[in-house]
């Protein structure tokens, strides 16, 4: 699969964090939240803290925010901030060292058939009808799997940050159309790149939603970029076991990233 040329302008001074470093207070605020129930460990209740005022959070300061273990959801850039809990462990791909294993090696070949398209992130109802069947069959009862349109505007296409659309199809054949069967979000940084989110065809099973995340990686080697942030790994969560398959990897523990 050749990769096109999607525009990811990654500027070539990375922001650099350091624990003296602080967002100015008149700038960015940061709030805790109200607690909440945990949308991944059952019985427990989750807070997070949240940066404020989120207009102010544009590309420069969002991506501090992401080396300091922050994560995007629409225009809200949260990171968790549980009483008594630190489960939730931030995960980022070291991009230029990356090695695929064996079992991802053959998901990559498998899959170099597939078309791809990059574009701004605007409302489609295909997208949005992959992303309700995807919630249905693979996180039923998860509590997103009856987002209404509105919802899911919220969740993916708010942003003020830099951020793509990637649609993959599987191409026309002599037996069928062209077919959409992924699409990932991502935020382009000026020191790497976020895995925001990825939805898919819950029907195939031969690993699309490990494509994904391969692609992206190839997509921060192919511009220089330091990282590929895949969001929070949480150790006791089956559904976050797959972010250690990609290596090495570094995790945000105690205000510093440490190789994992």
């Amino acid at each position: 699969m050749g990769l096109p040329d999607i525009g990811l302008a990654i500027s070539g001074q990375a922001i650099v964090m350091t624990h003296q470093q602080e967002l100015p207070v008149n700038t960015v605020q940061l709030y805790a939240t109200a607690p909440y129930p945990c949308s991944y460990l059952p019985n427990l209740q989750a807070r997070s803290q949240v940066a404020t005022p989120s207009h102010l959070v544009h590309d420069d300061v969002y991506a501090s925010l992401i080396a300091q273990g922050f994560r995007r959801s629409g225009l809200f850039t949260y990171r968790p901030h549980c009483d008594g809990c630190r489960a939730c462990v931030p995960v980022r791909v070291l991009a230029q060292s990356f090695k695929p294993n064996r079992s991802q090696k053959r998901i990559w070949n498998k899959h170099q058939h597939l078309q791809v398209r990059v574009l701004p992130v605007s409302f489609d109802p295909d997208h949005y009808a992959l992303y309700q069947d995807y919630q249905q069959k693979r996180h039923a009862g998860g509590g997103m799997d009856n987002d209404s349109v509105d919802q899911y505007k919220q969740f993916l296409l708010q942003s003020r940050v830099n951020t793509r659309l990637v649609e993959f199809w599987q191409p026309t054949t002599t037996e069928r159309p062209a077919r959409l069967v992924m699409v990932c979000i991502m935020d382009v940084l000026n020191n790497g790149l976020s895995a925001v989110y990825t939805f898919f065809d819950a029907l195939i099973t031969s690993g699309l939603g490990t494509f994904g995340v391969l692609w992206q990686i190839e997509q921060a080697r192919q511009v220089g970029a330091e990282h590929l942030y895949l969001g929070y790994w949480i150790s006791q969560s089956n559904k976050m076991n797959y972010k250690r398959a990609f290596t090495p990897q570094e995790h945000y523990l105690d205000e510093i990233w440490t190789a994992a």
